[in-house]
């Protein structure tokens, strides 16, 4: 039998089983938007592309819409033109819950009851549409919510792994839950007027003209973090986070996902972090092991988009070796090479290694580490042991840029990531440096001696290279062009650093705190200087051998 999906709480999935319909929510995260793409406007969010491709990939049989934004809106006149679904019908539901909007809604139940029911072939059904109400129960345990928009399944599944709580799905369609009606009302128009009530009844979503209801979700004892998800180009959401990020007192992650399960990796990075810091990232898993001549030696392996980074220390957390390799093609054997010729600097073999501590991007394609921490996690460390008066860390490495706040113990207190896109990253200037043909180490310097404050306007990579390559034809000099790069990277950190509410003392790590041109264009904006170490690049590395002696 073909089931019939749904995307909306106000949904009236009880009066589609009392026809005889099966129910799920469509909630899929595809491999990427190659079919909606093609029939789509570029600008629709993440969800409504996810939407399309299910139902262009033929996944999708029936489907009732609710008009929940211009984004369902469009898809449903796409999908009307395609004929690619057997049922598909759109309510019209107002964003009240006063007497026009309930009478609507009741003008739109028997409408859908009309249609659905000729689709099916079947009469309603009483029974069954009573038998299909649910409550949903707040858990009586500690727990971590999570609000906003909908979050995809494959996500949500994550979410359950990475977390040290059980974790309760309360975004969009999946926090749904309606009261049976009472057993007097038998009959079918004084039923549905109940129903339209009952269903603009429930705890709001945003689109609500009245969504002050949702503090419910919040105000809750036995919550104790949350898990806060947005859908890119989707400003619903935007505005409550910001109310709780004001208002909440306990951990929270905000997560921006495109709705594909391309951006996994690096999603999968903050949840862990998240989940770090709410507790030791470093536990007791074994005694610590002594080399034959009797010292401890602990190593941290950084593996990076760009490099891999290697620090031994010994038992007094002196550095004994320090590599700076290419990644190269694979993590794993980036990471072998480093180790291997920090050995050799130090004259060591693997047997004589206490433990080992792996981070990055490629951590987990590590065999030889005996524990996995995230980069966050492991460059507050480091940053700390370097300099415990640091509050704020700014990392720009290769692939991505991070802002990170800490204690005064250096546990992490918040964080916030750039999204999958290279702009304002290392790649960024490297990308840059090539289409100016110029050395990075050139580069760093060439723009501290700029004669006009020139804008790149796009921080999208591709764009900003074609932007550099027009600036070079109007014959503007390459000093002023990356004095214009510069402030775009310095906008674009300083944006982090506003969102993790960045307090000093600043401290500047990764391979791009060695570009003197953007570390004076962000202590310009930010009115500070930062502290940079000698270390900077290693402090990844660092981090994770400091977390190998605590093993």
């Amino acid at each position: 039998m073909s089931v019939t999906h749904y995307i909306c709480k106000y949904t009236p999935v009880e009066l589609l089983r009392a026809f005889g319909g099966e129910c799920v929510i469509l909630n899929h995260m595809p491999e990427n938007f190659d079919l909606s793409d093609q029939v789509s406007h570029p600008n629709i969010c993440g969800f409504g592309k996810s939407l399309l491709e299910a139902c262009m990939e033929g996944q999708v049989r029936e489907l009732v819409l609710v008009n929940c934004c211009d984004t369902i809106r469009s898809a449903y006149d796409v999908l009307l033109e395609s004929g690619k679904v057997d049922f598909l019908f759109m309510l019209d539901m107002l964003h009240g819950t006063d007497t026009c909007s309930r009478q609507r809604t009741k003008d739109e139940l028997l409408r859908l009851a009309e249609a659905y029911g000729a689709y099916k072939g079947k009469a309603f059904d009483r029974q069954a549409f009573c038998a299909a109400f649910t409550e949903r129960q707040r858990p009586a345990e500690p727990h971590i919510s999570v609000l906003g928009a909908r979050v995809g399944d494959e996500l949500f599944q994550m979410m359950e792994k990475t977390m040290p709580l059980p974790v309760r799905n309360d975004t969009c369609v999946n926090n749904r839950s309606l009261p049976a009606p009472p057993e007097e009302l038998e009959d079918f128009d004084a039923l549905m007027d109940w129903y339209a009530a009952a269903l603009l009844g429930q705890l709001p979503c945003m689109r609500m003209t009245d969504n002050a209801g949702r503090r419910q979700l919040i105000n809750d004892p036995h919550l104790k973090a949350v898990i806060y998800h947005t859908v890119k180009f989707c400003d619903y959401y935007g505005f409550e986070y910001s109310q709780l990020r004001r208002d909440l007192t306990i951990p929270m992650l905000k997560l921006e996902s495109d709705y594909t399960v391309q951006s996994s990796g690096q999603l999968l990075t903050r949840l862990e972090a998240f989940a770090e810091s709410m507790a030791p990232a470093a536990e007791t898993v074994h005694e610590r092991k002594k080399t034959m001549n009797g010292k401890e030696l602990y190593v941290g392996i950084d593996s990076g988009s760009t490099s891999t980074d290697v620090v031994i220390l010994d038992a007094q957390k002196q550095i004994v070796a320090q590599v700076i390799l290419p990644t190269g093609a694979g993590a794993a054997a980036g990471a072998d090479r480093a180790l291997e010729e920090a050995l050799r600097q130090a004259g060591l073999s693997r047997e004589d290694l206490t433990a080992t501590v792996t981070t990055g991007y490629g951590r987990t394609a590590i065999q030889c580490g005996d524990k996995s921490i995230t980069e966050i996690t492991c460059h507050a460390k480091g940053a700390f042991f370097l300099n415990p008066a640091v509050r704020t860390i700014i990392d720009i490495g290769g692939q991505d840029s991070k802002v990170i706040r800490i204690d005064d113990t250096g546990n992490v207190t918040n964080f916030v990531m750039n999204d999958k896109c290279a702009a304002g990253t290392g790649r960024f200037l490297e990308l840059m440096a090539r289409t100016l043909e110029l050395s990075l180490e050139d580069m760093s310097t060439m723009g501290l001696t700029w004669k006009e404050d020139i804008t790149i306007s796009s921080m999208c990579t591709v764009f900003a290279e074609s932007e550099v390559v027009s600036l070079i034809a109007q014959d503007k000099t390459a000093a002023d062009i990356i004095h214009g790069l510069n402030e775009s990277v310095a906008s674009k950190t300083c944006a982090l650093v506003k969102r993790v509410g960045g307090e000093g003392a600043y401290m500047m790590t990764g391979g791009v705190s060695k570009n003197r041109g953007v570390v004076d264009a962000i202590e310009r904006r930010l009115g500070v200087q930062l502290c940079i170490s000698e270390k900077a690049q290693l402090n990844g590395a660092l981090g994770a051998a400091l977390f190998a002696m605590e093993l």
